[in-house]
């Protein structure tokens, strides 16, 4: 793996690290443990920023984050998006597109590494993931095409059904948990070919998970649905959106602290 200088992160809620809390009241999320694993396995120190903002959709992380990223001249450049504007009534495939085109085009004609993922099949995570099934496959195909012409690094998550795993998610099933963010991290590592980071992150969980039944299932959605769903429907009926007031986290590219190592001498992760 090239030695990397400056890492900067753009995207939605994904990126940002919605639901990985940082035990200070904030997010940590799978880019803040992705540039661990970088700047822990180099030499070289690393400067990282973070532009992501929950909500956003993939016309507003290329109008409002990334001239920004650009600027900062990142040897590695991650994107995701996308998935805000597959669950709206009308999703616009054809602006997505577009979007990754400039983005994954531009980067690349200015030196940078491009990264970015796949969505897993969300059918056995979320009550609407059948709903959304031909939509994500759509937005994956749209990311691996482009990808692929414009020389971008992809972890295609569709393809691994660890990605699955209900563990891996947070409640709102929208989001990774800290577990599943911790697995992204270490899977986009394992892609990236950063020293001391293997392919363990494929091995599926112990044990099964816990799959509610019948009238159990049935409680499950209706206590998800009256928690989050309505919720979120409520917020786009009153044209509310979640990013509005949240600024960027790493708003600056600054050098990461190496991890701390324990007794056992492991780096903490």
């Amino acid at each position: 793996m090239t030695t990397l200088r400056r890492y900067v992160a753009i995207g939605d809620s994904s990126t940002e690290g919605l639901v990985d809390p940082d035990g200070n009241g904030g997010y940590r999320g799978w880019a803040d443990r992705l540039a661990q694993h970088i700047a822990d396995n180099q030499d070289e120190p690393l400067e990282y920023a973070n532009l992501a903002i929950r909500g956003y959709r993939m016309k507003e992380i290329r109008t409002s984050q990334f001239d920004d990223a650009l600027a900062m001249e990142p040897d590695l450049l991650s994107v995701f998006g996308g998935m805000n504007d597959v669950i709206v009534p009308r999703c616009d495939f054809d602006s997505i597109r577009a979007d990754y085109v400039i983005i994954f085009g531009q980067a690349r004609r200015h030196g940078a590494m491009v990264l970015t993922f796949t969505v897993p099949d969300l059918a056995s995570i979320n009550p609407l993931g059948m709903t959304f099934r031909d939509r994500v496959t759509k937005l994956n195909d749209i990311i691996r095409t482009e990808a692929e012409r414009y020389g971008v690094v992809v972890m295609d998550f569709e393809q691994y059904p660890v990605a699955q795993d209900p563990r891996l998610w947070f409640a709102d099933r929208l989001h990774g948990n800290e577990l599943g963010h911790q697995t992204v991290a270490a899977a986009l590592a394992w892609r990236l070919g950063i020293d001391g980071c293997d392919d363990s992150w494929t091995i599926p969980l112990e044990g099964e998970p816990m799959k509610p039944r019948g009238r159990q299932l049935l409680t499950s959605d209706i206590d998800w649905a009256m928690r989050y769903l309505a919720p979120w429907l409520g917020k786009g009926i009153r044209g509310l959106r979640t990013g509005y007031g949240i600024e960027r986290k790493r708003p600056i590219p600054t050098v990461l602290p190496k991890s701390s190592v324990s007794e056992a001498g492991s780096r903490e992760p």
